[in-house]
């Protein structure tokens, strides 16, 4: 895929709401983005992360991918090696998607978004006429 197609926000310029986060209260999941003739998708591990508490929303061309875990368990903590993270990562699309056909699908821990490309943007062949 090119880097023309989907940039990943800087963690080093927030926008908007992103400013008033606390630094370290989330961690940025692992992202592989594949390209296809007709789509982008975005597949996100957040492990730990349940469906009810997974939010992705899309504003202005930014879309933001948060996901809450939360604490289980039975009974009190008495050693502890690994400590449950929220997940927090932006991306800014470019205007060649369908923003309203995106589909998310969240299984096992793993987030597949598939964002169509608009008509313009898929590869087309152009016959030459004699």
């Amino acid at each position: 895929m090119t880097e023309k197609s989907i940039a990943v926000r800087k963690e080093t310029a927030p926008a908007g709401r992103e400013e008033m986060r606390a630094p370290g209260s989330y961690v940025r999941p692992a992202v592989d983005i594949f390209e296809t003739e007709s789509d982008l998708v975005l597949m996100a591990d957040m492990p730990g992360v349940e469906k009810e508490n997974l939010d992705i929303s899309l504003e202005r061309g930014l879309l933001t991918i948060l996901g809450t875990v939360k604490q289980t368990g039975r009974g009190g903590v008495v050693f502890r090696e690994f400590s449950p993270v929220n997940y927090y990562r932006q991306f800014t699309l470019p205007n060649e998607v369908e923003v309203d056909k995106i589909a998310a699908e969240f299984k096992n821990g793993v987030l597949n978004l598939t964002i169509p490309k608009a008509e313009a943007a898929k590869p087309r062949r152009i016959e030459i006429r004699s």
